[in-house]
């Protein structure tokens, strides 16, 4: 009986579990490695960041989810590195370091990380948002914010402890920000003595001056209008600074003592692993097939993948990594069969969306043009659809829908886990 192919897939993202299911029939042994045992839903961050989802609600286990595929193993570990010649990648857990592991094809889907563009001294202030422990992080911040305020003997507007500062206007930024405002206006106005939890001041700041700049000037106005009536304030001009009391803007201090970082990001480091040329964002070059040159057998996606398509890069969104990941999966399958490669890679676009507060979204597909209520309605089908479980689908419109009617959201907790031992934590017993 001859061995069956062996495909190592990269990271369980979006386009890494994507390729791990399209080959779920095929007549290979797949390989999943994570260093992570779950796929996480990253659009809803902002949600458990804010406090309308737990974690659970947006994470799945890798194994559960891919339970059924009998062809498919999944490893949790760090990927060290990657031996082209010899067809190996090495990965690292607690227990053993650089174990080699051999395939025949390799699917990098490694995604992408924080870039704070030269600035890394930002990212001890300023977190940003890409995993379930930064989400945590971030709301345990925000909800220590008014329990701090509300503590002190005399509440002093100008502290910073009621300032948020966003920096990046994108879609994160823009939905962290309303997400914030509603969160204040809707669920903590009445629930502190000492304090208004309504003079909380959020500011947006965005380099390019507009935020949501990926839609159209339309559309990126009426969420712009939208921000503005939630009470978010939205500044022009790039961060000089950042530390423990604030950030500069400009040349402006804003006192403030939760920054949050929702601009840039790089790619991972799959260049160096190849050992091949990269662009400035570390994206790998790769063909019409996302294979890396010299090397039929290594494709890259995703986040990782520099990929243009009519003249553009097209951009780091889970549509775009999930359709390269069955793209890449078909590319194998016919490999192995001896058939024709499938025709280059082309992104189906099916639009952009960004939510921007209680009941407002805005939605751009082509020519199309939408905002408001019925926007929302579509993000949330769309999102519902596309999580990696149907009782994940079930518990998210339902407390989606509590939380619209009643204002209350899924945890409000502030849970500190490095703080275990008997008597670290003040007043407890």
């Amino acid at each position: 009986m001859s061995r069956r192919p062996s495909v190592v897939i990269v990271g369980g993202g979006f386009g890494g579990l994507a390729a791990a299911r399209a080959l779920g029939n095929a007549p290979v042994h797949v390989v999943l490695i994570d260093r992570s045992n779950h796929h996480l839903f990253q659009p809803l961050l902002y949600q458990v960041a804010t406090s309308v989802l737990n974690p659970g609600q947006i994470a799945s286990p890798l194994r559960s989810i891919l339970r059924r595929q009998q062809n498919t193993e999944v490893i949790l570990a760090d990927v060290t590195g990657i031996d082209k010649e010899g067809r190996r990648v090495f990965a690292s857990n607690v227990d053993r370091g650089d174990v080699a592991i051999p395939y025949d094809y390799l699917v990098l889907a490694t995604g992408a990380h924080h870039s704070y563009f030269g600035h890394e001294e930002f990212a001890r202030f300023a977190p940003g948002l890409k995993t379930i422990a930064d989400a945590v992080m971030i709301r345990n911040r925000i909800l220590q914010a008014f329990e701090r305020a509300e503590a002190e003997e005399d509440p002093n507007p100008n502290d910073g402890l009621l300032t948020f500062v966003l920096v990046g206007g994108g879609p994160t930024g823009v939905e962290m920000a309303s997400a914030i405002a509603v969160l204040v206006r809707q669920t903590l106005r009445t629930e502190y003595r000492r304090i208004d939890p309504t003079t909380t001041r959020i500011v947006l700041v965005d380099s390019g001056g507009r935020v949501l700049s990926s839609f159209s000037p339309s559309l990126s106005e009426a969420a712009h209008k939208r921000l503005e009536s939630l009470g978010v304030e939205i500044r022009s001009g790039h961060v000089d600074r950042i530390d423990e009391d604030g950030a500069w803007i400009g040349g402006d201090r804003i006192p403030s003592k939760t920054v949050i970082w929702t601009a840039g990001v790089a790619a991972s480091p799959v260049g160096k692993w190849l050992a091949v040329e990269t662009d400035k964002a570390g994206h790998v070059q790769v063909d019409g097939l996302l294979r890396v040159a010299g090397h039929s057998e290594v494709f890259v996606i995703g986040d990782a993948a520099s990929y243009e398509q009519d003249g553009r890069m097209l951009p780091g969104v889970a549509q775009v990594a999930i359709q390269q990941g069955r793209h890449a999966a078909k590319t194998i399958v016919k490999s192995i069969a001896g058939a024709p490669p499938p025709p280059p890679f082309r992104y189906f676009d099916k639009g952009n969306m960004a939510v921007v507060g209680k009941g407002f979204a805005v939605l751009e597909s082509g020519k199309f043009k939408l905002s408001g209520l019925p926007a929302w309605m579509a993000w949330a089908g769309i999102h519902i659809q596309f999580l990696a479980q149907p009782g994940l689908r079930v518990s998210v419109f339902l407390q989606w829908m509590w939380t619209f009617l009643t204002g209350q959201r899924g945890s409000r907790l502030i849970v500190n886990y490095l703080s275990s031992e008997t008597g670290k934590s003040a007043g407890q017993s």
